[in-house]
């Protein structure tokens, strides 16, 4: 029997990529009261590196990713499901970062604009960043865009434009970029390039970086610099898809899904480097300072350093971070530290890169 991982983390988060359908299976996993994983007779402790408060956190997550409506349902229901889970994400970063949020049209598109409460800081003014948030191409509008735009515009005191792209199964590729492209434009009326910013989890990290390649073939100017996190520039291959798993609770699955498997990409070609901009050592090298995270128990691990292997064999400055012991899109939850560490590199390298040149 062909065995298929949904990877219950993932849903657990709701800013992820679906990798299949569970299958039955007569050993299910157990959880320890350490945290550790027992699945079958491989036993998986978790990770020493790790912070007490993630080792908490983890059965959690675990628990609530089993909640989630099957991929296979109707749109709705996962629609439903996960803006409930990232709305009260939101609920909780607020109380932990003051913002003011609204929404707007920027160049046709809908957007959630997230700017500090305490007003956007001085050598900011002139710089914004563009949030493209995480979902499977398929969920994560304005609550998921919350989610990732909150701590960032607070603890940044800039203000963050998350953009409302088009997704499946409604819409394919390239509508999204497309989205992007045109509130980029928008904004270039406003900012210099070099003091723009872009960045997104998940489906979010893959859509950056379709968006800066769209970009570079229309002959626009690059933004000063880009974070691609928990999905990159490839396709999702290396051990991760099969290591991940395992230490999620899951079994190893023996075809995992890859990112063209989703509804957005259908009739999109893996070889166009407008989808997977990897594929093209040319059009890397005209990518900008790029950011990447994920974690060791992240599916996307492996694509996102490969990513930043090749963006560094074509000449692009890159900064990768991997924390031990993290989830896909581990940053989602604010409680933990190791997602407060992340809000920092995140707003630490855009200060550093936005303006530049």
């Amino acid at each position: 029997m062909t065995r298929h991982c949904f990877l219950t983390p993932l849903l657990a988060l709701g800013l992820a990529l679906p990798l299949g359908v569970l299958a039955q299976q007569s050993d299910q996993p157990t959880i320890g009261a350490d945290a550790g994983l027992r699945v079958g007779s491989i036993a998986v402790p978790y990770s020493g590196f790790a912070s007490p408060e993630a080792r908490a956190f983890f059965p959690k997550m675990l628990a609530a990713g089993g909640k989630a409506p099957p991929i296979s349902g109707p749109i709705e229901q996962s629609r439903a499901f996960y803006d409930h889970m990232n709305s009260d994400r939101a609920a909780r970063m607020e109380k932990l970062y003051a913002v003011k949020t609204h929404q707007e049209t920027i160049g046709g598109v809908g957007a959630d604009v997230v700017e500090p409460a305490d007003g956007i800081a001085p050598r900011n003014r002139d710089r914004v960043l563009i949030n493209l948030h995480g979902g499977a191409f398929l969920w994560g509008a304005h609550s998921g865009a919350l989610v990732e735009a909150i701590p960032i515009a607070s603890l940044g005191r800039i203000k963050v434009v998350s953009v409302d792209y088009r997704q499946g199964p409604e819409h394919v590729f390239p509508a999204a970029s497309e989205d992007v492209e045109a509130v980029y434009r928008a904004l270039l009326k406003q900012y210099k390039p070099s003091n723009i910013g872009i960045y997104g989890c998940s489906a979010g990290g893959v859509l950056t970086g379709e968006a800066v390649a769209r970009l570079i073939d229309r002959k626009l100017p690059v933004p000063g610099a880009i974070g691609t996190f928990c999905a990159s520039l490839v396709n999702l291959e290396g051990d991760s898809v099969y290591v991940a798993p395992l230490l999620n609770g899951q079994p190893v699955p023996e075809h995992p899904l890859r990112l063209n498997d989703l509804p957005y990409f259908k009739g999109a070609s893996t070889s166009d480097p407008m989808v997977f901009p990897g594929q093209s050592p040319a059009l890397l090298a005209k990518f900008p300072p790029t950011l990447l995270i994920t974690g060791t128990r992240d599916m996307a691990m492996s694509s996102v350093i490969q990513s930043q292997t090749l963006l560094r064999r074509a000449g692009v400055e890159t900064e990768l971070h991997v924390w031990d012991g993290m989830w896909h899109s581990f940053f989602s939850d604010p409680e933990i530290p190791e997602s407060r560490d992340a809000y920092r590199v995140i707003v630490t390298f855009f200060d550093r890169h936005l303006g530049r040149k």
